[in-house]
């Protein structure tokens, strides 16, 4: 935000957007800022599906607990039971694989691919 010389903080506040292919998205965020600045309830964001934020959520939890030292099988016990885990032998368990995939889609995020979940996905 940008507060330009002589402009009084109470002032109402301006919004520039280019015009490209970014478009919609700037003008959704644009919308969803001035609804939390006006104290309104948040509109869901249309760039991730319910179903994406969940699995987001669940890499995060899985990179930051490699990123503090927990083992692949701690992360999944914490993720999925104690019990699912140890219903079938770890070298060759489904959900081993599934937690390195959950860590490095994880790291990745944190390394900067969030940044394609600023933008919409645009149809061919």
């Amino acid at each position: 935000m940008l507060l330009l010389t002589g402009t009084r903080p109470d002032a109402p506040l301006a919004a520039l957007i280019p015009l490209d292919a970014d478009t919609i998205g700037r003008v959704e965020a644009l919308t969803r800022f001035w609804r939390a600045v006006e104290g309104r309830p948040a509109i869901p964001d249309t760039r991730i599906t319910a179903q994406q934020r969940g699995r987001l959520r669940t890499m995060m939890l899985a990179a930051d607990g490699r990123a503090n030292g927990a083992s692949y099988r701690d992360i999944a016990i914490f993720l999925y039971s104690h019990k699912r885990v140890a219903s079938e032998p770890w070298k060759t368990s489904a959900l081993r694989d599934k937690v390195i995939g959950l860590v490095k889609g994880g790291l990745a995020m944190i390394g900067g691919g969030y940044l394609r979940l600023l933008r919409h996905r645009r149809r061919p």
